[in-house]
């Protein structure tokens, strides 16, 4: 022990450097340098790469995609038109009848565009009012406004197709526009003649006063016939009494 403590200075310095000659040190060049392919992977973990199995590969696919292509398979080939007739009353609008039934609809638009014009048929006398006609649009209506004379006449649900406006004793413009929540659609409108209504009274008025004139004739005619008749006969009676 004490011959260990007399050792020199020098002679430990020259024992540390063989040391570290047995021992060499990594260094920075030989990490970054030596093997550029070398994976400079965090100690403990393989660089290998994983190779999953076939069934694995489901769970990281999207699981939405083949239900997607499923269902346009099996909705493909040819779809039948809806039964929907746009001038028809009190029937299913046909959007819902296209939800039912997978139908298809002729272009409609949509809840949130303001719905096309109807087709404003007839505008008419009926003999008590004035009705008006038409059919619907291939748009989405909530309701169906008349005007006559550019005032609001009358305010008809989705599902009608006709209505009475009153009576209109004047030369009008009869219009029907549809509405939804987006607004009001163009109008459709046709020009009401009232001269057309008066001509079925017209009519009755003449023919009544030509049946009265036609029983007073026969009238007449049947009081002269009464009265000759009655001439000829005092006269037959007074040439009896001069003969006798």
């Amino acid at each position: 022990m004490a011959a260990s403590r007399d050792l020199p200075f020098p002679l430990v310095i020259v024992c540390l450097v063989l040391i570290r000659g047995y021992f060499s040190l990594p260094t920075t060049s030989r990490v970054a340098g030596t093997n550029p392919t070398r994976s400079l992977a965090p100690h403990g973990f393989s660089t290998k790469a994983v190779t999953l199995p076939a069934d694995d590969y489901s769970q990281y696919e999207d699981p939405v995609t083949p239900a997607i292509n499923t269902k346009v398979l099996s909705n493909a080939g040819p779809h039948e038109r809806c039964n929907y007739d746009p001038c028809r009353e009190s029937q299913v609008p046909c959007p819902d009848l296209a939800a039912r039934t997978s139908c298809l609809c002729p272009g409609f638009t949509l809840y949130n565009e303001v719905p096309e014009a109807p087709r404003l048929k007839s505008v008419a006398w009926n003999g008590s009012e004035v009705v008006i006609q038409w059919c619907a649009p291939n748009s989405y209506v909530t309701s169906y406004v008349v005007t006559v004379g550019g005032e609001e006449a009358q305010t008809f649900e989705k599902d009608r197709r006709s209505g009475g406006v009153g009576d209109i004793d004047h030369i009008a413009k009869v219009c029907v526009a549809a509405v939804n929540g987006a607004g009001e659609g163009e109008k459709d409108c046709q020009m009401y003649h009232p001269s057309d209504s008066s001509l079925p009274l017209k009519a009755g008025l003449i023919g009544g006063a030509l049946g009265l004139l036609l029983l007073l004739l026969l009238g007449v005619l049947l009081w002269r016939h009464k009265r000759q008749r009655k001439q000829e006969a005092s006269i037959s009676m007074h040439d009896t009494a001069g003969t006798q």
